[in-house]
């Protein structure tokens, strides 16, 4: 998107004004409306003179002739940056979405309370927002590991139970052409434990691959049968993230499209089946994660053709050094950014201080 250049303070509360009438009524607006809602001090024939020059600076567009103006992308991308005040939550509507937790208390722990909060949350966005709500449950790679056992099931097949410290249990088939009796499984164990312990997923297959290479353990029977059975153990487990996208809230879509607008139809046919290829998404919640902060992305900015048409609200939560997921809105560009972006950011907050006392 083009850089915006500077424009004056007039311009600035003008173009202020029409996107806040926009994003209300969803209608074109003229410099009539802006000079009766806003106290500006200026006559319309001035409002007309700057929305004009508005208009070829690229903020504003006219969609049909002698009607009002519209915001374009930039224009809307200008309003969030530099003039959109962020009103923050009260302390009541604070309490309510947290009651919305309480309420639903679990008796879960480890992972599937993790994954519990994570589909709450989903649907506590959608509630609140009137939008669809997303959420990115943690980075099973970031799991780190705690305890990995191996049962014996027949010649060549074993049963592996894989542990983590945040308490995900994974129970895999593992084939492979080794023998090993009961005793040397729990030497296995205990030495795969002392190996692995506290890395993360990632990591752990890294170490096996770098003591797999290491030329002193090719001649120790018990090392090198540990690490092709840890080796083939991590190969098992599923690590995709599509399977920890929740979303909650297609129906909102629907009730935003007009039936009789056969390009909004398309376009929401578009978005739901985005939201249906959970990786289009999972994409633009790992940006969000590799960022700072809230993002707002519009339009174009998702870089996700049928998001087109569409804004997201996304921020990380989890620890601010290693953010481990991420949540977020999606929802027409004609949206509440500022009640969208405070309900957000306060959810991402509170979700991290939950999973952190699980």
């Amino acid at each position: 998107m083009p850089e915006t250049p500077p424009i004056n303070r007039r311009a600035q509360k003008i173009l202020q004004a029409v996107v806040k009438e926009y994003l209300q009524s969803g209608e074109a607006v003229g410099s009539r409306v802006v000079t009766r809602r806003h106290e500006l001090g200026l006559s319309p024939a001035t409002v007309r003179n700057v929305m004009a020059d508005l208009e070829e600076l690229g903020l504003l567009e006219q969609p049909h002739t002698s009607a009002g103006r519209v915001p374009t992308e930039q224009g809307l991308r200008f309003f969030i940056d530099s003039l959109l005040k962020v009103r923050g939550l009260s302390p009541k509507e604070k309490d309510e979405i947290r009651l919305r937790y309480a309420e639903q208390g679990t008796q879960r722990t480890g992972m599937d309370a993790v994954t519990e909060v994570v589909q709450r949350t989903s649907r506590v966005l959608s509630e609140i927002t009137h939008h669809t709500g997303i959420v990115l449950a943690p980075d099973p790679s970031l799991q780190r590991f705690q305890h990995i056992e191996f049962v014996q099931l027949s010649e060549g097949k074993l049963l592996c139970i894989l542990v983590t410290t945040e308490g995900r249990i994974e129970n895999k088939l593992v084939q492979v052409d080794l023998s090993v009796d009961g005793g040397q499984l729990d030497r296995i164990h205990n030495y795969l434990d002392a190996l692995l312990g506290g890395l993360s997923l990632t990591e752990v297959r890294r170490r096996i691959l770098h003591e797999m290479g290491l030329e002193k353990n090719r001649y120790d029977d018990m090392v090198s049968t540990a690490l092709r059975l840890g080796q083939a153990a991590l190969d098992q487990v599923d690590n995709s993230r599509a399977g920890g996208l929740v979303v909650t809230g297609q129906a909102n879509i629907v009730d935003l499209a007009r039936t009789d607008d056969p390009e909004m139809l398309d376009r929401m046919r578009q978005l739901l089946q985005a939201l249906e290829d959970k990786q289009v998404v999972l994409q633009l919640l790992d940006r969000t994660i590799k960022a700072e902060g809230i993002q707002v992305f519009l339009g174009a900015e998702t870089a996700i053709a049928s998001l087109g048409e569409s804004s997201v609200v996304a921020v990380p939560y989890g620890p601010e050094e290693q953010p481990i997921g991420a949540i977020a809105v999606i929802g027409p560009m004609r949206m509440n950014y500022s009640k969208v972006i405070s309900v957000v950011d306060f959810t991402a907050d509170l979700v991290s201080q939950i999973i952190a006392e699980l």
